[in-house]
């Protein structure tokens, strides 16, 4: 089973990677692949470059044979739809490994506004990470919940694609790739936020000052 988190990742942190890493070892993933976004739909374009972004992944993943980076989504022209990337991997994968979009709450939120939502969940499952701050659910998502929700990941792992686990245990971190750029931008450290090696490479480059 593969697991998807996309973002703009400027810059990654601890917010991303610890719940990426509950999610590998507690539903039993064989590899979460990271998958930076070139174009953003649904958020603000990011400011560090697509080659400063994949620079921090790497450094952020060194020595992480199970996350992994993918950078698909960065060398293909426009904007990054999940619904493309997904298309793409099932034709690289073949049709019955199952695969899971990870995303948190929020993102979750405005699921139906996306791309082909529906066809979504004929290529993969959803994985909604909870997190400080979930925004509610109307009543299109709770429909949506009814008809495809499960309780237990062994649903994730026999089928391919379809289902949406509400997944409550990924460690909750209130950080955010906002706040970071902010703290930088007003003369503030964000260690501690997010690894040692990205820290480094920003203030190297100099980034969001």
């Amino acid at each position: 089973m593969i697991g998807i988190l996309g973002g703009t990742f400027d810059p990654i942190h601890f917010g991303h990677l610890r719940p990426a890493l509950d999610c590998l070892q507690g539903l039993s993933f064989n590899e979460i692949r990271m998958m930076p976004l070139k174009v953003a739909v649904h958020r603000p374009q990011p400011q560090a470059s697509t080659a400063q972004r994949v620079q921090m992944l790497k450094a952020a993943l060194v020595d992480q044979t199970d996350l992994t980076l993918d950078t698909r989504e960065l060398e293909r022209s426009g904007s990054s739809f999940s619904y493309d990337t997904l298309m793409a991997l099932r034709a690289e994968l073949g049709g019955d490994i199952p695969l899971c979009l990870l995303l948190g709450a929020d993102a979750f939120a405005n699921f139906l506004t996306w791309h082909r939502p529906h066809d979504i969940l004929k290529l993969a499952h959803l994985v909604v990470m909870a997190r400080p701050g979930d925004a509610p659910i109307d009543d299109a998502l709770a429909t949506l919940l009814q008809m495809h929700g499960c309780a237990e990941q062994a649903a994730l792992t026999a089928a391919p694609a379809g289902r949406i686990l509400w997944y409550s245990q990924a460690t909750q971190l209130a950080i955010s790739s906002t706040q970071i750029r902010q703290l930088i931008a007003q003369g503030f450290s964000p260690r501690y936020l997010l690894p040692d090696a990205v820290l480094a490479l920003i203030e190297r480059e100099q980034l969001y000052r």
